[in-house]
């Protein structure tokens, strides 16, 4: 079970192009990686924004929220919803039950369609990151990501945190590495109405009139 302390927000439409130049520019180690395309399946729980239920490349992924952290300010531009989620995954081996086909005939599966870039940074102790170039697993660390979607024909763009490592290091892993990644930021403003997780956004998608 992998424990984790981060930072979400979601806006309809396309992703702006400034945003996406400075996450190249500002967040990636490697300005020309590709980014990540894939398809990803959600079970809509009505009234559960605590609990998300997703199949991911073959696997199903559970994942519950065991706090909410309250608001969080990084400067006047960015303010957010942090929260402490715990993650878990099971696989098949015959690559036959967890897919996508299975399940979509059914309302209650959502296909999201994903392209998204991805930074990985490890905390040091003093709280200075350094890149990585590959996902390797490292005790301290976060995750930075900037992702298109498009759901039932329409597009969101969402930037999000994901802070691991020791439980008395989680909250400032987060912190060390938004503070950092912010630093240049310089364009919309990120407010707390619009950081929310999954969950919570798959119900604004299937009630809109929920906002």
């Amino acid at each position: 079970m992998l424990t984790t302390n981060e930072l979400r927000w979601f806006h309809p439409g396309t992703l702006p192009s400034d945003i996406l130049v400075w996450f190249q520019q500002n967040c990636l180690i490697n300005q020309l990686q590709p980014p990540e395309v894939r398809e990803d399946v959600y079970l809509y729980t009505p009234g559960s924004d605590f609990l998300g239920i997703k199949l991911r490349q073959g696997k199903l992924e559970v994942k519950w929220r065991k706090a909410e952290l309250g608001i969080v300010d990084f400067g006047k531009l960015v303010r957010g919803k942090a929260e402490t989620w715990a993650k878990c995954s099971c696989s098949d081996s015959t690559g036959e039950i967890f897919q996508p086909a299975r399940v979509l005939g059914n309302a209650a599966w959502v296909s999201v369609r994903k392209v998204r870039y991805l930074q990985l940074y490890q905390i040091l102790p003093d709280f200075s990151l350094i890149p990585l170039t590959n996902h390797e697993n490292i005790n301290n660390g976060c995750s930075v990501e900037i992702t298109q979607l498009i759901v039932q024909n329409s597009p969101w763009w969402s930037l999000a945190f994901e802070a691991n490592g020791d439980d008395v290091r989680l909250m400032a892993n987060l912190q060390a590495t938004v503070n950092s990644v912010f630093n240049t930021y310089q364009s919309v403003e990120l407010q707390a109405a619009n950081s929310y997780a999954y969950p919570h956004w798959l119900g604004l998608i299937k009630s809109p009139n929920a906002q």
